[in-house]
């Protein structure tokens, strides 16, 4: 993983637990909050929108969501034009999002895995590179 990123970070209140504990995780990353900041009821795309707008414009290099299924965080990620969010819960499902994908927004699914489990998907999320060749073909035809 590369020193020095930049990671925009969100949840709902299922997420909340998840996201303060994947906040201390890393040293080598600078992580930007966008919510929610208590275990209280929250709604999702509130902090899902501000992530995908931080990738947007490229004041994030990645984003992370967490709600408690992750679909919600990332069907409100995709409505952006140039997010690809992916639900990943585990590292097998995070190598493709990547690299076949080129994914810039992991959404996990906090009521459904582990930390150690979302921390090894983060890694290998924001290590893995996308592939480029036919994968760029695939993935061009995604924006509407």
């Amino acid at each position: 993983m590369k020193n020095g990123l930049k990671i925009a970070i969100g949840a709902d209140h299922a997420g909340f637990d998840f996201k303060q504990a994947i906040l201390g995780m890393f040293d080598n990353i600078t992580f930007n909050d966008f919510g929610t900041y208590s275990a209280e009821s929250a709604d999702y795309p509130d902090f899902a929108h501000l992530v995908a707008n931080a990738v947007e414009s490229g004041e994030a290099d990645f984003g992370i969501l967490i709600c408690g299924s992750a679909n919600g965080v990332a069907m409100t990620a995709n409505k952006h034009q140039h997010i690809r969010a992916a639900i990943c819960w585990k590292r097998d499902l995070a190598v493709p999002a990547r690299t076949h994908n080129n994914a810039n927004v992991l959404c996990l699914p906090a009521r459904h895995m582990s930390l150690d489990e979302a921390k090894a998907t983060i890694e290998t999320f924001l290590t893995e590179e996308f592939e480029g060749g036919r994968h760029a073909r695939r993935v061009d035809k995604i924006s509407c």
